[in-house]
């Protein structure tokens, strides 16, 4: 069908009599896009018609429509499509065009709540796409092989500095923002609903602490410094030895500083160094949500470099954001929102690829595991809260409003996606050969 947007003007053709005439000529870019819009708000539009767990209320040109079922436990959340450009982002991007669409003010929420529950009800109906997905990565599989193997090069120190600097380096001030006091940046413990977020991160560091069995006599290394929240809390309330490393200038400085600051300096040292280089051996080993900035394919070279440093008999301590086993295989050379636009090179583990690259590259034993995904929930709307109280700070730090609309979108996002099992959070503990599970105390007497 030929649109009036992809017509000449009507009236004589030159050379020919007084009828009219049409002159066809190529879309303009606008008709092109028009049309492109049209096309994608059909497709997305017909998967919407699909939702049967959940439901979507979308308002467009004063229009309001509910997609899908209510869900017990959900309310409908309230969408309004600024732009018809929203309906091409999703068609043809999935979660980054739906997360691009949402920085760029295609579409926007009542509130960060409905924000949450929009990405809730699309994660829980996936499951019907997923045979096509699955069908449709098998037959891009070597495409999307050849794409990291020679275009992303993954791997490579100067790619993993770069891609680290591209979120910690946001700035020291950005991060204290939304962090508690211990500018702690992973999932924390909390015992109740009162429990201060500070509180809730150093239950989380201590319960690490323990989980190794920490004293005055061990030398930890610390793969992935942060801010130094957990060198200086080991440090201090367990008297022992810590060497910890980073990628990030940023956080190298912060932690430097907070650790001269804190009297320690005699026990803590920061080191700007990929773990690769490293060297010695230690008696304990922790990294703290780090490895999801490991891409799958280096996940041997990370075990193994963990198990060269490691003394046997010493213990691991690993916390790690994973996904499902059994999406793990598609999402590790998919891009998503996060990894476009977030944690550029990243990727989340699963259980079983953790547990299947120890087993075969490392002696490295797994003795517990603990999932405290729930927990991060809570951890990420404390997040979104405090970032929304100081939203009018980012101005002064050199972030506009699609900066701020960008992490609003990756806090609610993530928020989902734990509330949804679809991501979770484990803390896992590791022994070398040679180690052996403590025996009770005796009693006194």
């Amino acid at each position: 069908m030929i649109s009036a947007d992809e017509v000449g003007p009507v009236g004589p053709a030159r050379g020919a009599g007084s009828g009219p005439t049409i002159v066809p000529r190529r879309p303009s870019t606008t008709a092109r896009r028009r049309l492109r819009d049209r096309l994608a708000r059909a497709v997305v539009v017909r998967l919407l018609g699909s939702l049967h767990d959940g439901a979507l209320a979308i308002t467009e040109d004063g229009r309001r429509r509910v997609y899908g079922e209510p869900a017990e436990g959900l309310t409908i959340p309230e969408i309004t499509v600024v732009s018809p450009a929203a309906w091409t982002a999703v068609a043809t991007a999935a979660s980054s065009g739906l997360g691009r669409a949402f920085y760029s003010g295609w579409w926007t929420v009542d509130d960060l709540d409905d924000l949450v529950v929009s990405v809730r009800v699309m994660i829980r109906n996936l499951d019907p796409t997923e045979r096509t997905q699955r069908l449709a990565h098998l037959l891009l599989a070597p495409v999307l092989w050849a794409r990291v193997r020679f275009l992303e090069r993954l791997g490579r120190r100067d790619t993993d500095r770069r891609n680290i600097g591209a979120h910690y380096d946001l700035g020291n001030e950005f991060f204290s923002l939304f962090l508690d006091e211990t500018m702690t940046y992973s999932c924390a413990l909390f015992d109740s609903p009162e429990t201060s977020l500070a509180e809730a991160q150093v239950a989380k560091l201590d319960r690490l602490c323990r989980k190794l069995q920490l004293g005055p006599s061990d030398h930890v290394l610390e793969i992935g410094t942060g801010w130094g929240g957990f060198a200086i809390h080991a440090a201090r309330a367990y008297g022992c030895r810590v060497t910890t490393t980073t990628l990030s200038a940023r956080q190298f400085e912060f932690a430097t500083e907070k650790v001269a600051r804190a009297g320690l300096a005699d026990r803590v040292t920061v080191l700007l160094r990929d773990y690769r280089d490293l060297e010695g051996t230690y008696d304990k080993l922790v990294s703290i949500e780090m490895i999801e900035a490991v891409d799958w394919r280096q996940y041997p070279t990370f075990f193994s470099a963990c198990a060269r440093l490691l003394a046997p008999g010493g213990l691991m301590a690993l916390q790690a954001i994973t996904i499902t086993d059994r999406y793990f295989a598609r999402a590790r050379q998919s891009r998503d929102f996060i990894k476009r636009y977030i944690f550029p090179g990243g990727c989340l583990p699963s259980v079983a690829a953790i547990l299947e690259t120890t087993a075969h590259v490392t002696d490295l034993e797994l003795v517990a595991l603990d999932d405290i995904g729930p927990h991060y929930t809570e951890t990420l709307r404390r997040w979104r809260a405090a970032l929304e109280a100081h939203a009018d700070r980012l101005a002064a730090l050199g972030l506009d409003e699609t900066f701020h609309l960008l992490f609003d979108f990756y806090l609610c996002y993530c928020e989902a996606a734990f509330l949804e099992r679809r991501i979770s959070d484990i803390q896992c503990l590791f022994a070398r050969s040679g180690w052996r599970q403590p025996g009770p105390v005796a009693p006194p007497g």
